[in-house]
């Protein structure tokens, strides 16, 4: 997957996802770790090592 921006309706930048290590990866528009998704594991985690759930759920982190 290539990097990806989110963008509000208006274009404001809101977050980032790119591919580190083979995880995708979510920082918010400052650049901060929002969180991280596995597809090996097929968990989504936040920035501080928890469990979100299962599936890609990085959007709802935003």
């Amino acid at each position: 997957m290539a990097n990806q921006e989110l963008r509000d309706k208006s274009s404001k930048l809101l977050g980032k996802i790119k591919t580190v290590s083979g995880k995708l990866e979510l920082r918010d528009a400052t650049n901060k770790l929002k969180g991280k998704y596995d597809p090996k594991a097929n968990q989504t985690i936040d920035d501080r090592n928890r469990l979100v759930g299962k599936g890609n759920l990085l959007t709802t982190l935003l």
